[in-house]
């Protein structure tokens, strides 16, 4: 029986980033991160000095090419990665029709991780 990798059980192909963002609860001061990968479905990235926890409503700004994507999801995971960084899954929950299909559009072209 052959084994499988975790990216044929993923729902969403992913885009491995390692950029500056910002991420902030809504209204609420933001705070800049590191996105780690982003797909159509949400994004991954770390978290240094704040508190997050499962369930928080979180607004990110990050970019994809040359375009700024603002969005709101959901945290679907926060994995303490040491004493003050957090690893942190966002599941989208709303996000612009374009941003999506931008998103979308970029995942078709690069090959999931």
């Amino acid at each position: 029986m052959a084994e499988s990798n975790g990216s044929d059980r993923r729902k969403f192909s992913r885009i491995h980033t390692d950029q500056v963002m910002s991420f902030s609860h809504v209204d609420a001061r933001d705070q800049l991160g590191v996105s780690k990968d982003v797909s159509a479905g949400g994004i991954r990235f770390e978290a240094v000095g704040c508190e997050i926890n499962m369930g928080d409503v979180i607004r990110v700004t990050f970019n994809v090419g040359e375009q700024t994507i603002t969005t709101v999801g959901r945290v679907v995971r926060a994995t303490e990665i040491d004493p003050i960084t957090l690893d942190i899954g966002l599941e989208f929950l709303e996000i612009d029709a374009m941003d999506l299909r931008l998103l979308e559009d970029s995942t078709e072209q690069i090959p999931s991780i």
